[in-house]
């Protein structure tokens, strides 16, 4: 079966959840940036990879905003979406959000772009099929 565009990206769409424990946090009690910046890359290429199905690779990121602090004990989600497709290139969108476990309360902590490229077995870019 033949999908168009927007069938692939919407089929591409990733959401992780994960909860934050103590041994993500910093001395604040908040998740470490640099967690949340390879979960968010993790994310990024999950998505990549289930659009184009080929071999991909993180080549930028691109304003990633830190609006909240995410404490521990809390639960996130991460939400990767296509937002651009070029020729060898997806640009993809990277939304936290933050949960507090025992109620409803939800909000979008952290949000970014990642610029990911599809490669051959060289680690040269190809184009995405």
């Amino acid at each position: 079966m033949i999908e168009s565009k927007e069938q692939k990206i919407n089929h591409a769409i990733t959401k992780v959840t994960k909860a934050v424990f103590p041994n993500t946090t910093n001395h604040y009690d908040t998740l470490f940036g640099g967690t949340a910046l390879q979960w968010m890359d993790e994310v990024a290429f999950i998505t990549a990879t289930r659009y184009s199905r080929q071999k991909m690779v993180t080549v930028s990121s691109d304003k990633i905003d830190f609006n909240k602090a995410i404490p521990a004990g809390t639960i996130v989600e991460l939400v990767g979406q296509i937002e651009k497709v070029g020729k060898t290139s997806l640009e993809v969108r990277v939304d936290v959000f933050t949960e507090e476990m025992y109620s409803d309360h939800r909000e979008k902590s952290i949000s970014g772009r990642f610029i990911m490229v599809a490669v051959d077995e060289n680690k040269k870019p190809v184009s995405i099929i």
